[in-house]
């Protein structure tokens, strides 16, 4: 008898922790930054081509590469000071979840790579190329135009 409470025990302890094993994941990116798009995108990392680096939304901070080193700074480094944020493209990577977005850098700068416009050359003027013509100017150096 003390063997089959022993076993109906076991096998309810067995089933109330696998009942109690669902687990719920809730995952939440955090706030997003004010320079960021309208748009709200679900996601943890953004990529900014324009300056070649990553930012992580939960933790707010930049992801950049120095040296040959990755780092994470709350803010950018020195040398992108006059970057615009606000101007800057940003690419919403939705497809990646870990500590180190930059494992894919390589794939990201390929794909995502800076776009450069370039301003398209004003008309040039017509110019007087060699031609000596007076265009309707019939008057000739040192004469004067008689009626």
């Amino acid at each position: 008898m003390k063997v089959i409470k022993f076993k109906l025990i076991a096998i309810l302890l067995l089933v109330f922790s696998f009942s109690q094993a669902q687990v719920s994941i809730n995952v939440n990116f955090g706030t997003p930054p004010v320079w960021a798009p309208a748009e709200r995108v679900e996601t943890q990392y953004y990529y900014l081509p324009d300056i070649d680096c990553y930012y992580d939304v939960p933790s707010s901070m930049f992801i950049y590469i120095k040296n040959g080193k990755w780092f994470r700074s709350a803010s950018l480094p020195y040398r992108y000071r006059n970057y615009n944020l606000r101007g800057g493209q940003v690419i919403y990577l939705t497809d990646y979840r870990g500590n180190s977005p930059y494992i894919y850098h390589t794939k990201h700068r390929e794909k995502y790579h800076k776009i450069v416009f370039v301003k398209p050359r004003k008309p040039e003027s017509p110019r007087n190329h060699g031609n000596n013509e007076n265009h309707g100017n019939n008057h000739k150096k040192g004469k004067k135009h008689r009626d």
